[in-house]
């Protein structure tokens, strides 16, 4: 745990959080912190996001906000002929647990990370873009060893990192995908970033570095393409907003599915006693779980769908990946949470722009209705939700985890041990998880489930990154702290 008085950052990556740390120490707001903590978390955790990604920024307190800038992935156009690419499928071993992803050019959406970034800099950004670029072009063009953690990721995504020529290029230079203490050198990914500092968002989805992915992308039977990537934007929304015992907690909206399904999960929770038992932490899951029906899905982009859905739940008598994360706090009270993610990443990496492009279309838990049945245009249901917990007004809490469909249970659980148990934000996010999909209870070391109401367990012998990666910084007794997950190599850094 880390304490600061100028402010403090947690991310997934040491270098991520300190460029984000040296920003605040030079005057930049929170934001700025995010930003460069961002650009450089596309160059030190590439396996995880980049400029091919797409993302949720939360901004509140320090008299900013609260907003939500969306600029997750959307569904491409269909093919002409309404057929796209086969979906590629990788098995994906967790030790304990095994997923299957899909990858290819058919799995590319269109991505929304550059907008992202100029927009943040844009509405609440005092420092200029190119300042913050310039460290993660650099490394870029320098090459960073990988950490152990981002060896592991490689590790386990080995069949994907060699499914083309392109990515292999960058990963298996010799034949081997690199691993921990091998260097990792993507100088075009060094221009792109310098591109969007000096040029903004522009040629990336009307300029050549648009062509040049729509060609590529296209001539291999992925949908990516033109019309798309020129009418993509992100967007603005308030924030949704749940009480939760004396406390408001501000977190992702729809059409994005996670925040609603955790604010359903903590108003649930907040009609028992506190602390909450495992087993009330898993009814409280599994009743989250059973709402993802095709009707929650379709409602998701609906206007007035947030308030119908949680009116009727709450009030109507009704018993209640990969991805990257950043959480910063300033000394004027300002928080920025933002995750990023690029699925685990197509295999797709477009010459000569550097770019590994997500696989968000292929991800399983994003298309719980089938691949392909998201409208054109449409931001698919993500389980992201950077996360802000207010106490009376003032930030107290900020928030965000990697993993897929374990971000909604790894953030509950981390929300419930600081303010129901007390605990101080690292003892919070280190705290033992469990996890309920599918019928299944997964759990850690340290949490005791017994194999009840018809579910299966499975025991994790240590804790494990399948159960997220919560970064997370904390204003206690007027001290900020700060925590990276250990399960993802997280850290935080003071400024």
């Amino acid at each position: 745990m880390s304490a600061g008085g100028r402010g403090v950052v947690a991310a997934g990556h040491p270098l991520t959080a300190q460029v984000g740390a040296q920003v605040l120490r030079e005057g930049g707001n929170a934001v700025d912190a995010a930003v460069a903590a961002m650009l450089m978390s596309f160059v030190a955790e590439p396996l995880l996001t980049g400029l091919g990604a797409g993302g949720y920024m939360l901004v509140a307190g320090g008299g900013v906000g609260p907003s939500l800038l969306d600029f997750f992935v959307v569904a491409p156009d269909p093919a002409a002929d309404g057929r796209p690419a086969e979906l590629e499928a990788i098995d994906v071993s967790f030790g304990d647990a095994k997923q299957i992803f899909y990858i290819g050019p058919a799995s590319c959406g269109i991505y929304g990370a550059p907008a992202g970034v100029c927009e943040a800099a844009r509405r609440w950004g005092t420092v200029p873009l190119q300042t913050l670029v310039a460290p993660a072009a650099r490394l870029a063009a320098e090459g960073v060893a990988l950490n152990h953690s981002q060896a592991y990721v490689a590790r386990i995504l080995s069949d994907l990192l060699r499914s083309t020529p392109e990515c292999a290029a960058l990963w298996a230079p010799n034949g081997n995908v690199l691993r921990e203490g091998e260097v990792l050198r993507n100088p075009e990914l060094a221009q792109a970033l310098l591109r969007l500092a000096h040029e903004g968002a522009e040629p990336f989805y009307h300029g050549d570095i648009a062509a040049a992915v729509c060609e590529w992308v296209g001539s291999r039977g992925g949908l990516v393409g033109r019309d798309a990537l020129a009418r993509y934007g992100a967007v603005e929304r308030a924030p949704l907003a749940v009480d939760y015992r004396d406390r408001q907690v501000l977190t992702n909206p729809p059409p994005s599915a996670g925040g609603i399904l955790i604010a359903y999960a903590l108003a649930l929770l907040d009609r028992q006693p506190r602390p909450p038992t495992v087993e009330l932490l898993l009814e409280a899951m599994e009743a989250a779980q059973a709402e993802r029906t095709a009707e929650f899905i379709g409602g998701l982009g609906e206007d007035g769908f947030q308030q119908r859905f949680l009116s009727s739940k709450l009030h109507g008598g009704s018993p209640l990946g990969s991805t990257t994360h950043i959480s910063v706090l300033d000394s004027a009270g300002c928080a920025c949470s933002v995750t990023t993610t690029n699925g685990e990443g197509s295999g797709v990496v477009v010459p000569g722009t550097g770019m590994h492009l997500n696989n968000v279309m292929g991800e399983e838990d994003l298309s719980p209705l089938g691949f392909h049945q998201h409208p054109a245009g449409g931001r698919l249901p993500s389980m992201m939700a950077p996360t802000v917990v207010l106490a009376n007004g003032s930030v107290e809490l900020v928030l965000g985890s990697a993993g897929s469909n374990r971000i909604r249970s790894a953030l509950l659980q981390t929300i419930v041990a600081a303010v129901d148990r007390g605990l101080d934000v690292a003892a919070a996010v280190q705290a033992p998880r469990v996890h309920f999909e599918a019928g299944i209870v997964y759990h850690e070391p340290g949490v005791e489930v017994a194999a009840r109401n018809g579910r299966e367990v499975v025991r994790f012998g240590d804790v494990n990154l399948f159960f997220g990666g919560v970064q997370a910084v904390q204003c206690l007794d007027g001290e900020m702290l700060g925590a990276g997950d250990p399960r993802r190599g997280g850290v935080a850094v003071t400024a």
